[in-house]
C-alpha cells in the first residue's frame, strides 16, 4: 500500500497532515472511495423506481421500461404502490401526443391502477391522468377506491376509467333514474367500456345494441346480456339499427369513434335522441351537421372523465351506486390478457388493432 499525505484544517485554522490509503492494485472496475452517506430525505429519490416511460411521441414502440425518481405526492396526494395498471384508448393518444394537456415526453405512462396504499397498506383502485404504470404513484385521494372483496388487482386495475365512463353515458341519457322502454346502441361494444356499459345496461333493464368486429366476440358480450350484436364488418350499423328497429331508430348511442361516425350514430337516434360522445378512436375530427338535429330535436353530448373527476360530489354519487352493484356481485371487469410491464407495447397493440375483448392490464 501507498501512503499520501496531505494538508487538513482543524478547527484553529491550522493544517494538519493526513494518512489516506490507496492500492496499487486500484483500477477502473473498483469501487470509489467510501463519499458521505446523503441526507435520509434523498434515500428514496437515488434509488428510483421502475416504470413505463413514453419516451417520445409515437406509437407503441415508444415504450421503454426506465429507472426514474420516486414521485413527491402534492397537496391532496398519496403514494400508492402500484400492482397492476389498466390501459385505455387514452394511454395510446397519450403516447401519440393526441391527448388534450399531456405533457411532452419523457413521461410515465398509465392514467389507471390498482395497488396498496404506501401508509397503510390497505388495497386501493385509483385514477390518474399519468404516471400510474410504475412501481410508485402519488395519487389524488379523492380518487382512491377500496378494491371490491375477492377481485385481483388486475380485476381492480380494470374498474375505475371503464366502469365510471360507462356510468356517466347512462347519467348523460337520463337514463339512470328513467331507464324504462329505452333503446342504447353501444360502439365497442367488445371492448372495456363497452363490456361495463352492457353490464350497467342490463341491471338498469335497457335494451342493447352494439357493434364489433367479429361474431366471436359479439356472442360473448351477448353473455354479458347484450340483446343485439351487429357485426360492422357485414353490416353498416346504420342500415341494422334501421332493420331491427323498424325505421324507428334508438334513444342513445355511446359514441367514441370520432370522424363520421358522429352523424352516422345520429341518424341511428329516433326522435329526441341523444348521442353520448366519449372518444375518438379514429383519431379523426368528428363530422357533423347540425341540421341533423333539428328534425329529430336530437343532441349531441361530450363526456369526458378527465373533466368529471374533478367534481367530488358526481364521483361520490358515481361510486356510491357502483360499489353496490360491484358488492353484491353484479358488476365484474372483463378481462382479455394480462402482460408484464416489460411488453408494455405489445398491450398497447393490441388495443390499437382491436384484438382485446374487454380489458388489458399489465402487472408492474
Amino acid at each position: 500500500m501507498k501512503m499520501k499525505i496531505g494538508p487538513m484544517p482543524n478547527s484553529s485554522g491550522k493544517h494538519l497532515t493526513r494518512k489516506v490509503y490507496t492500492s496499487p492494485h486500484r483500477n477502473k472496475y473498483s469501487l470509489p472511495d467510501p463519499q458521505p452517506a446523503p441526507p435520509i430525505s434523498q434515500i428514496a429519490t437515488l434509488l428510483g423506481m421502475k416504470a413505463v416511460v413514453i419516451t417520445r411521441q409515437g406509437g407503441p414502440d415508444v415504450l421503454e421500461v426506465r429507472d426514474v425518481p420516486e414521485p413527491a405526492p402534492g397537496p391532496g396526494e398519496e403514494l400508492v404502490r402500484v400492482e397492476a395498471g389498466g390501459i385505455n384508448f387514452a394511454d395510446t393518444m397519450t403516447a401519440s401526443g393526441g391527448y388534450p394537456g399531456t405533457p411532452k415526453p419523457p413521461l410515465v405512462a398509465g392514467r389507471e391502477f390498482c395497488g396498496t396504499r404506501a401508509g397503510n397498506g390497505e388495497r386501493v383502485m385509483g385514477y390518474a391522468q399519468w404516471g400510474a404504470f410504475a412501481d410508485l404513484v402519488a395519487a389524488r385521494t379523492a380518487l382512491l377506491w377500496p378494491v371490491p372483496m375477492g377481485w385481483s388487482a388486475p380485476e381492480g386495475a380494470a374498474f375505475p376509467v371503464n366502469f365510471f365512463t360507462a356510468y356517466f353515458a347512462y347519467w348523460k341519457a337520463g337514463l339512470i333514474d328513467n331507464p324504462k322502454g329505452s333503446r342504447v346502441l353501444i360502439h365497442a361494444v367488445a371492448g372495456g367500456v363497452g363490456t361495463a356499459a352492457v353490464q350497467i345496461g342490463k341491471l338498469l333493464g335497457v335494451e342493447m345494441y352494439g357493434t364489433s368486429s367479429s361474431e366471436e366476440k359479439l356472442a360473448r358480450v351477448k353473455e354479458l346480456g347484450l340483446q343485439h350484436g351487429i357485426n360492422y364488418k357485414k353490416q353498416d350499423y346504420e342500415e341494422a339499427i334501421k332493420d331491427v328497429t323498424k325505421g324507428e331508430g334508438v334513444d342513445v348511442v355511446f359514441e367514441m369513434l370520432g370522424g363520421e361516425h358522429v352523424l352516422k350514430s345520429v341518424r341511428c337516434l329516433r326522435d329526441f335522441g341523444r348521442v353520448i360522445v366519449y372518444g375518438t378512436a379514429t383519431g379523426q375530427r368528428a363530422q357533423l351537421d347540425p341540421g341533423v338535429l333539428y328534425a329529430k330535436g336530437a343532441s349531441v353530448h361530450g363526456l369526458w372523465l378527465t373533466y368529471l373527476s374533478q367534481k367530488p360530489e358526481l364521483m361520490r354519487q358515481a361510486w356510491q351506486q357502483l360499489s353496490t352493484w360491484a358488492a353484491q356481485g353484479q358488476l365484474r371487469p372483463i378481462i382479455e390478457a394480462v402482460l408484464p410491464m416489460k411488453k408494455a407495447g405489445d398491450a398497447y397493440r393490441l388495443l390499437l388493432e382491436r384484438k382485446n375483448f374487454g380489458k388489458v392490464v399489465l402487472t408492474i
